[in-house]
């Protein structure tokens, strides 16, 4: 009995312990799903959010390319109404000018009607003039019937004189005129063959001459022991001697360009030799001097073959030698000598003179430079006188010594020389201009051409000899492009000096770009 009332209660307690367990393991599936449903609800929350934040971005993108387009369809309407504002200004341009043009046509055609009316009138003043000579003619008539032969005859001889001397007035001057113009065009281009048959070098040369060493220790060697050696060669060849830190080199200072090449060739030989001292110099400098003596004598004959010069005294010779170390201006005297020579023959050849004494003239005209800077006087006098001295013919020495008008030139040969010096002084190249004077024409020439309207920029070249100019395409027309270069033209004529002549090319240039991507 016992046992069974255990049984029943145990089975109770089981019982009561499984509802027991049974509600515990309902609650807590009950939490369970209430955290499951938590979490879902978060996770829904935060997908909502970031979808939200999707959304938003979209938005803003498609805000963001909606305003690019807008802005870039803006800046091209922008830039469609500024080449439309650009083209009516261009289009305002023209119209205005061709305004100018129509109101100068009127002017002109209006100042045409002014000198029509003023012909009418001057032909009507004529009519009445003739009338009235027609009148007076009638009279004369009736007079002459009343005279004698001999009376008529005269009458009629004096009022033929007056018109034959009228009539040879006005041919007189016509002629005159006529024959001043060929004269002008034949003396151009007697000028112009001269030059272009005539194609002489130039130079450029200073007062000093650098003499170069295989070593600076070789300085100490030329300038000797308590500097006796440069001592020595300074005086025996007249020369100054300048040793300063310029590396291997020496350089040799003289106004006289003779004795300046004298000391660079002695003191090349003494450097080639090795043994330099006083006894040494002296001896190298007198075999120089006498080779230069000869080298001068051999300059001056080939100076007189090649302007095909004969019979010329041999002093005259060693003079025109000279002359190969004489500059003016940067221009070498016996280069100069030689282009006179035969300037002066092809003028003279085109006006029918002696063509060989032309040219005996023209290489004689410069000696008294050979030694100007020995005797006092102008080079023109000098060369006279040396030229009379060595017996030289009174044209030679007439045209000589007025080449430069110090005295009047009285034969065509004087004239002919004093063109033929200018020409070859004063042609383009001919002697050496500054460099600052140099530059600031080029920019000058620049500054005149950038001062245009529709100038781009503007570039000298050739020495000063061009100037391109490049324009603006949208601003310039080819026919404005014609007009500017004109226009430039006339500004640099009327600003600047400048030797021979200044080409202006006005470059007008459209090009299209795409660049394929």
């Amino acid at each position: 009995m016992l046992n069974i009332i255990i049984f029943i209660v145990m089975i109770i307690v089981a019982t009561y312990a499984g509802y027991l367990l049974r509600r515990y393991i309902a609650e807590r599936k009950i939490q369970d799903a209430e955290t499951q449903a938590r979490q879902i609800l978060e996770q829904a929350k935060k997908e909502i959010q970031e979808r939200r934040r999707e959304v938003e971005l979209e938005a803003k993108d498609l805000l963001y390319r909606l305003r690019q387009d807008f802005e870039r369809e803006t800046k091209d309407r922008r830039l469609e109404i500024s080449n439309l504002e650009r083209r009516l200004a261009q289009k305002e341009e023209n119209i205005e000018r061709r305004l100018g043009l129509l109101e100068a046509k009127e002017k002109e055609i209006e100042i045409k009607l002014e000198n029509a009316k003023k012909q009418e009138e001057a032909i009507k003043v004529k009519e009445m003039q003739l009338h009235a000579l027609i009148a007076e003619e009638k009279e004369r008539l009736q007079k002459i019937s009343s005279l004698s032969i001999e009376e008529a005859r005269q009458i009629l001889l004096n009022r033929l004189n007056e018109e034959l001397n009228n009539e040879k007035a006005v041919l007189i001057k016509r002629q005159e005129e006529e024959l001043h113009s060929v004269i002008e065009k034949k003396a151009k281009d007697l000028v112009s063959l001269a030059i272009q048959k005539c194609a002489v070098e130039h130079t450029v040369e200073s007062t000093v001459s650098v003499v170069n060493l295989p070593t600076d220790e070789m300085k100490g060697r030329v300038i000797g022991r308590e500097g006796r050696n440069i001592r020595a060669f300074e005086m025996a060849t007249g020369v100054d001697v300048i040793i300063d830190d310029t590396p291997e080199a020496v350089t040799l200072s003289s106004f006289d360009p003779v004795r300046r090449e004298i000391a660079r060739l002695s003191l090349e030989k003494l450097i080639a030799d090795g043994r330099i001292h006083p006894g040494r110099i002296e001896e190298i400098v007198e075999r120089t001097k006498k080779e230069m003596e000869e080298k001068i004598r051999e300059e001056g004959e080939r100076a007189a073959f090649e302007a095909q010069v004969n019979g010329l005294h041999p002093e005259l010779i060693k003079l025109l030698g000279r002359l190969k170390y004489r500059t003016s201006f940067g221009q070498n005297a016996l280069l100069h000598s030689k282009e006179v020579s035969f300037l002066l023959g092809a003028l003279a050849s085109e006006i029918g003179l002696d063509f060989k004494l032309a040219r005996r003239i023209g290489l004689l005209h410069d000696i008294g430079k050979a030694i100007d800077h020995q005797v006092e006087g102008t080079h023109a006098k000098i060369g006279a006188d040396l030229a009379k001295k060595y017996n030289e013919s009174s044209v030679v020495v007439h045209a000589i010594e007025a080449h430069h008008e110090e005295v009047a030139p009285e034969s065509d040969y004087a004239v002919l020389a004093l063109a033929a010096d200018a020409i070859s002084a004063s042609r383009p190249g001919a002697r050496r201009e500054t460099l600052e004077t140099y530059i600031k024409r080029l920019e000058k020439l620049e500054s005149i051409a950038n001062v245009f309207k529709g100038v781009e920029k503007s570039y000298a070249i050739q020495a000063g000899r061009e100037i391109r100019v490049i324009v603006h395409p949208e601003k310039i027309t080819d026919s404005d492009a014609v007009n500017l270069a004109r226009e430039i033209r006339k500004k640099i004529e009327e600003d600047m000096e400048y030797p021979g002549q200044i080409k202006v090319t006005v470059i007008r240039e459209t090009r299209a770009i795409e660049y394929a991507k």
